[in-house]
C-alpha cells in the first residue's frame, strides 16, 4: 500500500536514489551534492509517496500556497510508474495550495501525461539561465 504525506523535509540521500530511479537524474545536477542539498533546503512544498518506509514517489515545489505553486520535480521510481502515484502527488498539491495555479516544466516525453491530467502549455513562460546575461535597459 502507498502511502502519501506532506513532509517537512528530505534527506539527501532519498532525493538522490529517487532522482535516479525515475529517470530525471539526467535532468538535474547528480555531480553536485552541494546543489542537491540546497535545493530540497530552498523547497518549502514536499509530498512523499512511500511503500513500506521506501520513497518510491516526489513532489517537490515552491509556493506561497495562495498564488503560484511551482513543482520543481515530480519523480516516481520507475517500477511504480503508470499507477496513478505522479497524480495523486498533484492532487495533494493542489489540496495543499487550492488557490494557486501550479506550473511547472516538462520532459518532452512527460508533456502526454500532464496533458491527460488537464494541465494546459503557457505560451509565456520565460526563463534567463544561470550564467546568462541580464541586459538592464534605461528608459
Amino acid at each position: 500500500m502507498i502511502s502519501y504525506q506532506v513532509e517537512l523535509s528530505l534527506e539527501l540521500n532519498e532525493f538522490q536514489f529517487i532522482l535516479e530511479d525515475s529517470g530525471l537524474s539526467a535532468r538535474r545536477p547528480m555531480e553536485n551534492p552541494q546543489l542537491l542539498e540546497r535545493m530540497l533546503l530552498g523547497s518549502n512544498l514536499l509530498i512523499t509517496a512511500r511503500s513500506e518506509g521506501q520513497l518510491v514517489g516526489l513532489l517537490r515545489g515552491l509556493s506561497d500556497f495562495c498564488y503560484r505553486s511551482f513543482i520543481a520535480d515530480l519523480a516516481v521510481a520507475r517500477t511504480y510508474q503508470g499507477k496513478g502515484i505522479g497524480s495523486q502527488l498533484i492532487q495533494m498539491a493542489r489540496n495543499q495550495t487550492p488557490e494557486a495555479r501550479l506550473f511547472l516544466f516538462s520532459a518532452e516525453e512527460a508533456a502526454p501525461f500532464y496533458e491527460k491530467i488537464g494541465f494546459h502549455l503557457h505560451q509565456r513562460c520565460y526563463q534567463l539561465k544561470a550564467g546568462e546575461k541580464f541586459i538592464h535597459q534605461f528608459p
